[in-house]
């Protein structure tokens, strides 16, 4: 599924336009970012949490290669999946 399917379920469910349930969409993803951003976490109870990790320095392996090559420190997104989820899941 991707963003227009899912905003396109939202109106349906909602009883929104398609504009109006975008508009709800892309606020609440703004919102998300924004906190993780701010290096703060984000629970929906029931579905899951958002967490910002940062992954230090190390060296990798060029596949083709085989050369060692040094990957920077960045920051990433990391998602730790509610137990209602995970029961829908399995």
């Amino acid at each position: 599924m991707r963003k227009p399917e899912l905003a396109a379920a939202i109106a349906e469910k909602a009883d929104l336009t398609r504009e109006q349930a975008n508009r709800v969409l892309n606020a609440v993803l703004d919102e998300i970012t924004g906190a993780l951003n701010r290096k703060d976490s984000v629970t929906l109870v029931g579905f899951g949490t958002f967490v910002q990790r940062h992954r230090g320095a190390r060296t990798g392996k060029n596949p083709q290669t085989g050369e060692p090559v040094k990957i920077k420190a960045s920051n990433t997104v990391a998602f730790k999946p509610g137990k209602s989820l995970k029961d829908a899941v399995n």
